[in-house]
């Protein structure tokens, strides 16, 4: 048996009617994310003929996206973004958004020398 080339595989990906290339799309272009992630496994992926679409999973009758946030976005604001985003592609079925990482701040934030949270005031180690 002989399967086809590679590029006959390409195409677009369609799970359960969700076309999970276009929701991977729309989350990459929303404000706020850096970018998918796929997970240090690729448990937060969808597998297709010839390649994977990370950070979007399609199971259960919801659609699961998994994102690296950008330094500073309020987790509520950027999930909510997200789901109103991708209400047009997922055919009415819920949406869940885990934030799997967030961005390192900004190198002017960093150099200035102090930490991003308040000094619990405890002795030195």
């Amino acid at each position: 048996m002989t399967l086809p080339p590679h590029q006959a595989l390409a195409g677009p990906a369609v799970v359960d009617g969700v076309d999970v290339d276009a929701v991977a799309a729309a989350v990459a272009a929303c404000a706020g994310v850096s970018a998918l992630d796929g997970g240090l496994f690729g448990e937060a992926a969808t597998y297709v003929p010839g390649r994977t679409v990370p950070g979007v999973v399609v199971a259960g009758g919801r659609v699961t996206v998994q994102v690296r946030s950008q330094w500073g976005i309020p987790a509520p604001d950027l999930a909510a973004w997200i789901v109103v985003r991708l209400i047009p592609l997922t055919e009415g079925r819920p949406v869940d958004v885990r934030i799997a990482d967030i961005d390192d701040p900004p190198a002017a934030v960093s150099a200035v020398g102090r930490r991003p949270w308040p000094d619990p005031g405890l002795p030195p180690a």
